[in-house]
């Protein structure tokens, strides 16, 4: 009856662990994303006019990548807190820090009312968000993880990712019906506040779901003997550096985010541009494509279970990088079917075989001691280098440049394919037990026994 007990609470904390990295990454990424949606539709005017539209362009999405700068010193104050003072404690720090930074967007004065001061705040407040969401993945998918049952990681980890695209829908979706509905000149002056300001909401919604998840066993147990590290960071980095870079690596497939949302949406609706989707058709295009991502991730993730992790990524960083071509010329043909169909195809599917499956694989690179810590700050310097990446495109493909898709298309593929020989260059993972991860000796079990662990696993829960 003891042993019953015990697997039903663990079946039980297993899925509120779950939940709770689906729930708080979809209200933290809503916050991140609704800057990434106001900076290439709103920000151009209302913070950074210009009599040079292309300046304009440049210089809002250069603040979206102003966010990311802060990541990597985040990830470094924040994996320590994750790997000293617990997951749990990690990731109700990252969101009120994100929930205040993002609620303070929606206050700030515009140019027009404060001059230079407005962009100069703006970029205050991503400097803050981008610090907050440093630790978020890294702190979720840690979480979810070290509370999984063993055959069962990737399954369970990618609902971490599931609510970053669900975040990313509702982000999109917010401003569907303000471009819509509103006055142009309302929406302009106040109307696309409203995303920012419901941000408190959000708050508290993920206070009161994240307080009631245990920490994970694996980290009380280092912390009931006394082996929680003192200076994990340093610890990662010495022991763990090849992964870490590889991780970095990895990392860089943010590129396709960045090609489908954010120059993707500059190139489709900035009028210097001359493509001419209008703000709340163009928005559908990441809602469509996060919704099949939504559906399909957990099936993805579950694959990895039986498969392996390795195969996946590498495969989803080729084929989603070759698409991007296909991606910006439908956007080019002003074809809106088109545009939707190469999204889903591009995000919505062949993303997905990295975006699933990063949440178990690289905090199975690490052991317990370090595992937010390596992964925070090896992930957060892979997707600071993906950072300007908007900007820099819309430098070296400005409004009249010829070939668009495919110079753009090309430095997006080239990325992805140093991605996928990094996964190439790094050990599987999946059939390692949760205590010999991070351990480069550790064999991994046989194909017979895991997948009676695994079967065993599942009739568990």
């Amino acid at each position: 009856m003891n042993n019953q007990m015990i697997a039903s609470e663990g079946a039980r904390q297993t899925t509120r662990a779950a939940a709770s990295g689906w729930i708080g990454s979809a209200l933290e990424y809503y916050d991140f994303f609704i800057y990434a949606t106001a900076a290439a539709l709103v920000f151009p005017q209302v913070f950074f006019p210009s009599d040079n539209p292309t300046n304009a362009i440049i210089a809002s999405l250069a603040t979206y990548g102003v966010g990311y700068v802060a990541r990597p010193i985040g990830a470094f104050f924040l994996g320590h807190m994750g790997d000293t003072r617990g997951r749990k404690t990690l990731l109700l720090a990252c969101m009120f820090m994100m929930g205040i930074a993002t609620t303070l967007v929606g206050f700030l004065p515009t140019y027009a009312q404060a001059g230079v001061a407005a962009p100069i705040l703006l970029v205050v407040l991503r400097l803050a968000q981008g610090f907050a969401v440093a630790g978020e993945i890294s702190g979720a998918s840690s979480m979810i993880l070290e509370h999984a049952p063993f055959g069962r990681r990737g399954y369970f980890a990618s609902f971490a990712l599931q609510g970053v695209q669900a975040g990313q829908i509702l982000a999109a979706a917010i401003f569907i019906p303000l471009a819509r509905f509103m006055d142009k000149a309302e929406f302009m002056s106040w109307g696309w506040r409203i995303p920012f300001l419901l941000s408190f909401v959000v708050l508290i919604a993920g206070y009161v779901i994240r307080r009631r998840v245990n920490e994970t066993p694996a980290f009380a147990e280092e912390s009931a003997h006394d082996e929680v590290p003192k200076a994990p960071v340093l610890e990662a980095i010495r022991a763990h550096w090849p992964d870490m870079l590889r991780v970095i690596l990895m990392a860089l497939m943010n590129v396709i985010p960045v090609i489908a949302t954010i120059f993707g949406g500059a190139y489709a609706v900035q009028a210097a541009y001359g493509i001419g989707f209008a703000p709340d058709v163009y928005l559908w295009i990441p809602v469509v494509g996060n919704i099949v991502a939504v559906a399909l991730i957990p099936f993805v993730g579950d694959w990895s279970d039986k498969i392996g992790r390795r195969p996946l990524i590498i495969g989803g960083a080729l084929l989603s990088g070759l698409s991007s071509y296909v991606y910006l010329y439908a956007i080019s043909t002003k074809n809106m079917p088109f545009a939707f169909a190469t999204s889903i195809s591009m995000w919505g599917i062949l993303y997905q075989g990295y975006n699933a499956i990063f949440p178990s694989f690289y905090p199975e690179l690490f052991p317990t001691r370090t595992r937010v810590s390596a992964m925070a700050i090896a992930q957060n310097i892979g997707t600071f280098l993906t950072a300007m990446l908007p900007a820099f495109f819309a430098t070296v493909a400005p409004p009249g440049t010829q070939n668009i898709p495919l110079i753009i298309g090309s430095l997006a593929f080239a990325t992805t394919v140093i991605s996928a020989l990094a996964a190439y260059s790094a050990r599987e993972t999946f059939r390692l037990p949760l205590e010999q991860l991070g351990n480069a000796a550790a064999q991994p079990l046989d194909s017979a026994t895991y997948a009676r662990e695994r079967r065993e696993a599942m009739r568990a829960r």
